[in-house]
């Protein structure tokens, strides 16, 4: 005997229907609980009362929100049988769609229901929903891009709510601020009506002109808080503008800089040196009075035994090592009576101890920027190619870290060297060469010659060249000769020598690639001095000397960045954020070679999702 197993639920789904159509059910939409959106859909049509069949659907959506069935959720909230909410549900319905919406990080269906809605809407709640309300209007709008009104929303809620957490809204209020661009700060100025809302973007305003130095901003702030002596802000700072006024009272003035000057290292470590100090003279907020520098030779040195030595004598900061093997002799403290900026990072895995800053060059950083982009502009089917070695390993590692993440997906990596043969590596990595032998291997199974023309892979969106600019200007023409010359091609920073070379780099033509502001920034005084009076500063010795310029602006402001997510440095090698670990990371600029020469392309505003994941985001600058 068979027997026959039938889902229950199915089976009374089924039974359900079956009575609706036949008009020999009645159900009590107060109790009912449909399983699925259709099934609410279906039986609130049937219903002649509008209000009773709309209060059915938003029970069934809260329920699905409950169970995180968010999509099922949508699907009823977006019917358009709640198109139009009888009055006394609009409220209801509103918040319940926000919900949904954030949680799915729908932006589409985060601007249709922000279209039009006024920051103070969030006030017709009750008071036990309103902090809820507010912070579901707040992130709605930031998913629409309309950080101004979030900003707007949270100004109001803080003079509305008494329990709110003060400190905490005017953080949030200050972020969004800080994330507009100058002439979205300048609209909203003119625009702005009221007391609360001109103060904060006036002083929003006031703390980014260009110019300021972290002193200046601290005189700022008092004498915004003077002229504005009611505002919340000025009795309640956000943290970052807290953190501002203290920061010079606390700047070290006693640095350590120690670096190789001699044997394989020197070079680099000159370079840095030469970064570090110019950056120090041309800082017109540095008090040369008190802020004394040593300038220390680690060359042949247990760094583990000289830091000892350092931290024994006065020093406020340390500023090194650049060898990853000195750095590890850090890690193993539990943690650093004086605070060291290392110029290089653990390895993968150690845990920094207290004390203990991380910033360099890292190829990582490009590799994630890179993957980021790829997926924002929809080309998440990338095909790789990256030199041997640990190098190539840790980029390798880093792309296809982010690649994931973003749900991006990488169809094949090819590893070379470059004395390869890199018409093979390039046929391999296109298909050709898995084209050509199914043809080889089809002519032995007939048994005689077949015409056949070799065919490219066809799922691949774009191509990720790592690769240094002799080789990859070989490449480039490759991809071409083997029919991917319709893939965009993305690089980092190695792509590029560091100068013009139009004669040679034109075959690298279209290429896209991410560099640091010193090799393709504008109006660089720091480096228009360091032209004219230094040697070394072009190539990756120039990067070197931004890098040392950089750990100059960082030595001032460690502890700003650890503490406040938000904050960040424009630098010379890039924006630098930091993480709670003290490890720095950076966001470079972008360009294209166009006659063999690099353009430098427009920002990229970040998606909803970069954003919160807080790595493209556009931070304050400090």
């Amino acid at each position: 005997m068979i027997k026959k197993s039938i889902n229950q639920c199915a089976l009374a789904s089924f039974l359900f229907a079956f009575l609706l159509l036949s008009g020999c059910a009645s159900v009590n939409l107060a109790s009912h609980v449909a399983q699925t959106p259709n099934e609410a859909l279906e039986l609130a049509a049937g219903e002649d009362n509008r209000t009773t069949a709309q209060e059915y659907l938003l029970r069934i959506a809260s329920r699905f929100q409950d169970q995180g069935r968010h999509e099922d959720a949508r699907t009823i909230l977006q019917s358009s049988q709640l198109d139009q909410p009888v009055p006394e549900l609009e409220l209801e319905k509103r918040l319940l769609a926000m919900t949904s919406a954030t949680a799915l990080k729908d932006s589409d269906w985060a601007r249709a229901i922000t279209d039009g809605l006024a920051s103070e809407a969030f006030i017709d709640y009750s008071p036990e929903q309103l902090a809820n309300a507010a912070d579901l209007q707040t992130r709605t709008q930031e998913l629409a891009g309309d950080r101004v009104g979030a900003a707007m929303t949270l100004m109001l809620l803080a003079q509305t709510d008494p329990d709110a957490d003060v400190q905490q809204l005017h953080d949030r209020i200050w972020q969004l601020l800080n994330s507009l661009s100058d002439q979205e700060l300048a609209d909203a100025s003119a625009k702005a009506i009221g007391y609360e809302n001109q103060g904060w973007l006036e002083l929003a305003a006031l703390v980014r002109e260009p110019g300021v130095s972290l002193d200046d901003q601290g005189r700022i702030v008092r004498r915004w808080q003077n002229n504005w002596p009611g505002h919340p802000a000025a009795q309640v700072p956000p943290s970052e503008l807290q953190l501002i006024a203290t920061l010079a009272a606390s700047r070290p003035e006693k640095i350590a800089l120690a670096l190789p000057l001699e044997g394989p290292f020197a070079s680099a470590g000159k370079a840095i040196r030469d970064g570090f100090l110019s950056a120090y003279y041309l800082d017109q907020s540095a008090d040369r009075s008190k802020t004394d520098i040593r300038v220390i030779n680690t060359s042949g040195e247990n760094f583990g035994q000289l830091y000892n030595e350092l931290s024994s004598g006065g020093f406020d900061l340390i500023v090194g090592p650049l060898e990853k093997e000195s750095l590890t002799e850090l890690a193993d403290m539990t943690t650093l009576p004086v605070p060291a900026l290392g110029l290089n990072y653990l390895p993968e895995g150690a845990t920094p101890p207290d004390g203990l800053y991380q910033y360099g060059l890292s190829a990582e950083d490009e590799a994630r920027q890179i993957a980021d982009r790829l997926v924002a502009e929809k080309l998440d089917h990338v095909l790789i190619l990256i030199p041997q070695g640990e190098w190539g390993d840790r980029v390798e590692r880093a792309l296809l870290s982010r690649l994931q993440e973003r749900n991006g997906v990488a169809l094949d990596i090819e590893r070379f060297f470059p004395e390869d043969n890199l018409r093979t590596v390039t046929a391999d990595l296109l298909g050709i060469t898995v084209s050509r032998n199914r043809a080889i291997q089809v002519e032995r199974t007939i048994g005689i010659d077949v015409e056949f023309e070799a065919r490219r892979r066809q799922d691949a969106d774009a191509i990720v060249l790592v690769a240094e600019p002799t080789v990859a200007r070989q490449f480039k023409p490759l991809f071409a000769f083997y029919f991917g010359g319709d893939l965009p091609v993305y690089s980092p920073s190695i792509v590029y020598g560091g100068s013009p070379n139009p004669a040679r780099d034109r075959d690298l033509n279209d290429v896209i690639f991410t560099d640091i502001p010193w090799v393709l920034g504008e109006n660089n005084e720091l480096r228009a001095q360091a032209r004219e009076h230094l040697k070394g500063t072009q190539g990756q010795l120039g990067r070197l000397f931004a890098m040392g310029a950089d750990a100059w602006q960082l030595s001032k402001r460690l502890p700003l960045l650890r503490q406040l997510d938000t904050a960040s440095i424009e630098g010379q090698t890039g924006v630098l954020t930091m993480t709670r670990q003290g490890s720095i990371h950076r966001n470079q600029l972008w360009a294209q070679f166009v006659n063999g020469k690099p353009e430098l392309l427009p920002e990229r505003q970040p998606a909803p999702e970069e954003q919160e994941a807080g790595e493209a985001r556009q931070p304050g600058t400090i």
